[in-house]
C-alpha cells in the first residue's frame, strides 16, 4: 500500500467514527447540556445576544446530532423497505417460473396427443 492509501484509509476510519459518535441521541443531549451552560450569560447579555445564541450555540451543536440520527433511521426504514421489496419480488418471480414449468407441461403433453403440432 501507498503512503497515499494509508492516509486516505486512516482519513476514513477517523470520518466514520467520528460521524459514529457525533450521531448518536447521547450526544445530542451531550450538546444540549453543553449549550445550555451559557444560556444563563446569553439571558443576561440581553436580546440580541440571546437569539444569537439559538441560531449559533444550541441549534448548530443539538441539531447536528439529531439530523444525522434522523437520516440513519430513514436509511433503516429504506434498507427494510427495499428488502421487503427483493423478498416480495422473488416471491412472484419463483410463481411465474412455477407458472412457466406448468404450462410447458401443459403444451407438451397437449403436443403428444396431437392437439399441437409441434415444430421439428
Amino acid at each position: 500500500m501507498s503512503i497515499k492509501d494509508n492516509i486516505t484509509k486512516f482519513n476514513d476510519l477517523v470520518a466514520v467514527a467520528l460521524t459514529d459518535t457525533v450521531g448518536t441521541m447521547w450526544c445530542a443531549y451531550a450538546f444540549a447540556i453543553l449549550a445550555l451552560i451559557s444560556l444563563p450569560d446569553a439571558i443576561h447579555a440581553g436580546l440580541a445576544t440571546t437569539i444569537s445564541w439559538i441560531a449559533q450555540t444550541f441549534l448548530q451543536l443539538v441539531l447536528l446530532s439529531v439530523i444525522m440520527v434522523g437520516q440513519e433511521v430513514q436509511a433503516r426504514k429504506t434498507e427494510s423497505r427495499a428488502q421487503q421489496d427483493h423478498d416480495t419480488i422473488l416471491a412472484e418471480f419463483a410463481e411465474i417460473k412455477a407458472m412457466h414449468v406448468e404450462l410447458t407441461s401443459l403444451h407438451e403433453d397437449k403436443a403428444g396427443c396431437g392437439y399441437i403440432q409441434s415444430e421439428q
